[in-house]
Parts: structure tokens; C-alpha cells; sequence
């Protein structure tokens, strides 16, 4: 009987990790979407970037914000490069927010360094965008840094007060 026990814990939870992964990539790629205007370009605003603070409360957060990224950018206007480029650093930026989940303060600090140099260097080189690497890499950055921090930071202090939904 223990087993049997044992056996349904370990299924409830993946089908647990499973079901949040599956609503963080929803909701991911919904709000990239739905604000599109904002979410693709050289000084993006994405706001669905504020739940990549997400892999702070939950490892569920690393293949739901990649699958996210990756469905919200089969739209967009950089085609398959963004599509890799971006979801590649949606997922870098979302492992290693977990790693260093103990650190609070930089859970939005990965989103940005990442998009920040993948994308601004994408949009350079893959795309010549007529503006120098760095400046692309700082365009990028400061979308990312308003988004971050100014909603995603915001959203991990309510959220550490709700930890149970993570459960």
C-alpha cells in the first residue's frame, strides 16, 4: 500500500510541474501577443518578460517560459532567428535565475543581461540594424530593465507572500 502512495505522490507532483509550466508558457505568450505592438523590436517593452522572475518560486518555470517565448515569437518579424535567439535566451536567463534563486534581488538581472546581449547582438548581426552592437545591446537592455524590474521585481514581492500557489 505504501508503494501504491508513493508511486501517486510522484505522479502528482510532475503532473503538478507539468500543469504550471504549461500555464507560465500560456501566459507568456498570450501577453506577448496581446501587447505585440510593444513586444517585438529594437526597444521592446515585452511585458510578459516580468515573469521571468517565475523560476525563483518554481523549476516549472524553465520549460514553460521557453516554450512561451518560443510560441510567442513564431510571429514575430525576425523569423526563425528570433524564434531561436530569443527562446535560447529566455531559457539561459530562466536556468540561471533558479540557480541563484537564494538571491532575490537578481531574479530579474539574468532576463536582462541575456536578452540584452543575445537579442542586441541578433538584431546586429543577423539583421544589421543601423546602430553599433553596443548601442543595440543597451536598446535591448533598458526594455528589458523597465520590464524586469519595474513590473517583474514588483510581481516577486507579492508572489513570495503566495509561495503555496507554487507548491
Amino acid at each position: 500500500m505504501q508503494e501504491f502512495t508513493d508511486k501517486n505522490a510522484v505522479l502528482i507532483g510532475r503532473v503538478r510541474f507539468m500543469a504550471q509550466a504549461a500555464v507560465i508558457g500560456a501566459a507568456y505568450a498570450a501577453l506577448t501577443l496581446v501587447l505585440a505592438p510593444l513586444s517585438y523590436g529594437v526597444m521592446q517593452l515585452r511585458v510578459s518578460e516580468a515573469l521571468t522572475i517565475l523560476p525563483y518560486f518554481t523549476p516549472a518555470a524553465i520549460p514553460g517560459l521557453f516554450i512561451g517565448c518560443l510560441t510567442a515569437n513564431i510571429i514575430s518579424p525576425y523569423g526563425i532567428v528570433d524564434m531561436i535567439c530569443g527562446s535560447l535566451a529566455t531559457l539561459f536567463a530562466a536556468c540561471a535565475t533558479y540557480a541563484f534563486r537564494k538571491r532575490r534581488i537578481l531574479a530579474p538581472l539574468f532576463p536582462v543581461v541575456f536578452n540584452a546581449v543575445i537579442i542586441g547582438a541578433m538584431l546586429y548581426y543577423a539583421y544589421g540594424v543601423n546602430a553599433s552592437l553596443l548601442l543595440n545591446i543597451l536598446w535591448v537592455g533598458a526594455g528589458e530593465l523597465i520590464v524586469c524590474y519595474g513590473a517583474g521585481y514588483p510581481l516577486l514581492r507579492v508572489l513570495e507572500n503566495r509561495r503555496e500557489i507554487f507548491k
